[in-house]
């Protein structure tokens, strides 16, 4: 067989093997795994839309190739709907909106359409790491911008250097984070756009989390802000408010040029979604709420915090997001070594960190999405569990 794509080689080694091997072998010897790692929903998707696909599925117009410029029409008209309803900015669903397989693929195919060799994009440290893998494998340098608690997880501007902003095409930023789950402000994102205007740079917003809110708190956005839409376009995607991520669905929205250009990739890699699925979609921006889902997750987030607190493991209460970013609470274990710890000993099942960049170093990610969990009952048992361990430091009565 033929070697594959040297570029190919860029992507870094899938950092959690040995912890799967050992969720493998728990799993194997009868022992009953929390996994608390993907952020998969666990909730079905809401009936409504699965009987809204299945009467989209059974019209011929709905079988063949959508031949639209930008998308089903009727979803990206739900798309601008729901957006104006949400955020209170009006989108032009013929030119500002753009549909995407899911926001991951949206991402990938935004760094091949914007990225050459010599160019730079500027990426979150820690974050997702599908943009700065793409932006790798488009022959593009990378700039990290490391995020910690001493900044509230927001790039600092002033430290970018003048010549890698001068190179730069492509800024990345991902609120509410995944994996820290923190918000960013509007001071913040108008910042940004300044500084992507002055350097003649694209603002890339990953709001897969945007609605995906906790107490009442209400996620602010990159195109909320003036001029945002002369250098900015968002990522938005069904699978977390909807519970539809199997289903691969979601939408860009933002400047027209870069709307266009992304299209102008996709045009010739996909042929979008099945429009069945599309329709489906558009029904559930214009008519579902997900409030009943969002309180499931609120819950087990004060079950998992509210615990992990009482055993002496001091950690932050996410707003929003699916996760908790906690730090690691043995100062003598990296983020890997107390993972696997955790899983051998509680078979409880976290993320390391130093998988989303070397600023995660020192961190773990848990996921407030649990199949077979009603209440956070299950995320009850995972701090009992833990608290037995003796992986906590100094555990509170």
């Amino acid at each position: 067989m033929p070697r594959a794509s040297a570029r190919l080689e860029l992507i870094p080694p899938y950092l959690f093997a040995e912890i799967s091997r050992i969720k493998r072998e728990a799993i194997a010897a009868g022992h009953d795994v929390i996994d608390l790692g993907i952020g998969d929903p666990d909730i079905p998707t809401p009936a409504s839309v699965i009987d809204a696909l299945a009467d989209a599925a059974r019209n011929p117009a709905t079988h063949r190739y959508d031949e639209s410029p930008k998308g089903w029409e009727p979803f990206l008209e739900a798309a601008a709907n729901f957006y104006h309803r949400e955020f209170g900015v009006q989108l032009d669903p013929a030119t500002e909106i753009g549909q995407v397989i899911g926001s991951k693929e949206g991402l990938a195919h935004l760094a091949w359409a914007y990225l050459d060799p010599g160019d730079v994009a500027i990426v979150p440290n820690p974050g997702y790491p599908v943009s700065a893998i793409h932006a790798r494998m488009a022959g593009a340098d990378l700039y990290e911008t490391e995020l910690n608690s001493k900044n509230a997880y927001m790039p600092d501007l002033s430290e970018i250097p003048t010549e890698i902003a001068k190179r730069a095409k492509l800024f990345h930023v991902c609120y509410p984070g995944n994996p820290t789950g923190r918000p960013a402000t509007p001071g913040f994102y108008q910042d940004l756009i300044r500084f992507c205007r002055e350097y003649d740079i694209l603002a890339v917003g990953d709001m897969a989390y945007a609605n995906v809110c906790f107490d009442g708190w209400k996620n602010p956005t990159l195109l909320q802000m003036e001029g945002a839409k002369d250098v900015a376009i968002e990522f938005h995607s069904l699978s977390k408010i909807f519970n539809m991520t199997g289903w691969r669905l979601g939408f860009t929205a933002g400047n027209p040029d870069a709307v266009n250009t992304l299209q102008k990739l996709k045009s010739n890699i996909d042929s979008k979604a099945f429009p069945a699925v599309a329709e489906a979609g558009a029904y559930a921006l214009n008519h579902v709420s997900n409030q009943a889902t969002l309180d499931i997750y609120q819950r087990r987030r004060d079950a998992l915090v509210d615990g992990l607190r009482s055993i002496g493991w001091q950690v932050e209460r996410p707003v929003a997001s699916l996760y908790v970013w906690a730090p690691v609470p043995n100062p003598n274990m990296t983020s890997a070594e107390f993972a696997k710890a955790l899983l051998e000993k509680a078979h409880v099942l976290c993320i390391p960190g130093n998988g989303y960049g070397t600023a995660g170093e020192g961190y773990v990610r848990f996921s407030l999405t649990l199949l077979g969990d009603q209440n956070g009952e299950r995320f009850a048992e995972a701090v009992r569990r833990i608290a037995a361990s003796g992986l906590i430091a100094a555990p509170v009565a």
